[in-house]
């Protein structure tokens, strides 16, 4: 299977995570207003599929390690579409909350085993390129899904975007059962105790320069979380767009991600991913400093659009640096090693997205100034990156 078919296949599988994500963004005001519930609230249905997206995937991932990226795979898929159905019927707050928990169950399994089958297959700078290019397929649905959840608004009500997200996990099935699994070759089961998984988190958790690399995703994605759970109340209901306005605006975000993503793919033939990777994180931090100073001085619309667009396009080079990185010191562990990276990722920004609601999501100030806080870390953590990289690699090779 070629590059772009094997992309074009697992693209169309992560692209699950954003559209579950970002579909009903337009839809929040309609949800508070059903509920009768303060917008902020809706953000916990967010945070609450998110936080699970991270903390199943440490079952889900051993799990395909041991029987297999496909079976782990379509169970991920049925639960997803199940749980899609009952939000759609979903009459308050706590029962869309508790089946958004069952719908990251089944998104977790499905997004570690991508990851997983693109270490199965390859690795070091070639993954990085094939990361990057899942990444380019995949952009076209948080791209598409706010516009997609503001056409089911228009044609019916909030309902209908799940029973559309329920008929993708469908779809989704169909096609990787006919075009992928029958083509990749075949990868050998582990037979692993439940102590030998126990000894294998331990000894991802014990490596300092994956641990480096899953500090910087967690950091950088927790950024990105801030605004995508709060950006419904940033254009909506502070700047006043309508849905067609902030579909518009969050698609930039989208376009910015899918320009850096392919700028990035011919810089890897002459720049390791690790330095790609420190010299976009401090571009996105500089662009934070620069949001958050248009906000303490009560700035307009477009330039607050400006610097959101151009921090959250940043994703586009780091994601698939990062990743590349973080999974290249465990190959016959991809699973387990894309489990941890994860739910240190997903649980933690469903965390600190949730820690926001609470308590700062009625404001533009606390907002940025999260957003900034989390990018701080990440560059922090990525300035020695390249060092830990050689010191671990130069490790590998005397040992």
């Amino acid at each position: 299977m070629s590059h772009f078919q094997l992309a074009l296949l697992l693209g169309m599988t992560v692209a699950l995570g954003p559209l579950a994500l970002d579909a009903y963004l337009p839809a929040f005001p309609a949800i508070a207003r059903e509920f009768a519930i303060p917008h902020a609230d809706v953000g916990l249905t967010l945070s609450a599929y998110v936080a699970t997206l991270g903390m199943a995937q440490l079952v889900g991932g051993p799990l395909s390690d041991r029987y297999g990226r496909r079976n782990i795979l379509f169970i991920g898929l049925a639960v997803f579409a199940l749980a899609s159905l009952m939000i759609a019927l979903a009459d308050n707050l706590s029962s869309m909350i508790a089946w958004r928990v069952v719908q990251g169950i089944g998104g977790a399994f499905c997004a570690v085993s991508v990851p997983a089958i693109v270490r199965d297959q390859v690795g070091g700078q070639e993954a990085a390129r094939l990361f990057g290019l899942i990444g380019l397929i995949m952009f076209i649905a948080p791209a598409a899904a706010p516009s997609l959840g503001a056409l089911m608004l228009a044609l019916g009500d909030w309902h209908w975007i799940y029973v559309f997200l329920a008929a993708y996990a469908f779809f989704l099935a169909v096609v990787l059962q006919l075009a992928l699994f029958p083509r990749l070759k075949p990868r050998p089961r582990a037979t692993t105790p439940v102590k030998t998984l126990v000894t294998n988190y331990v000894l991802v958790l014990k490596h300092r320069t994956t641990m480096r690399f899953v500090g910087i995703q967690v950091m950088c994605f927790s950024s990105m979380m801030l605004f995508i759970t709060h950006s419904s109340f940033i254009y909506q209901e502070w700047f006043g767009l309508s849905n067609s306005a902030f579909s518009i605006l969050f698609a930039a975000n989208i376009g910015v991600m899918a320009a850096l993503n392919l700028i990035n793919r011919p810089l890897l033939r002459t720049f390791s991913s690790v330095v790609l990777l420190r010299v976009q994180v401090i571009i996105q931090f500089v662009m934070l400093v620069g949001l958050v100073s248009v906000v303490l001085l009560d700035g307009p619309l477009w330039a607050v659009a400006g610097f959101i667009i151009a921090a959250v396009g940043c994703q586009g080079g780091i994601v698939p640096n990062n990743m590349a990185n973080a999974l290249e010191f465990f190959p016959h562990m991809g699973g387990t090693a894309a489990a941890m990276l994860g739910a240190f990722q997903f649980t933690l920004a469903g965390a600190i997205s949730a820690l926001s609601s609470a308590y700062g999501g009625e404001a533009l100030l606390p907002i940025t100034l999260s957003m900034l806080a989390c990018s701080v870390g990440a560059v922090l953590l990525s300035l020695g990156a390249p060092a830990a990289v050689a010191r671990e690699k130069a490790a590998e090779q005397s040992a």
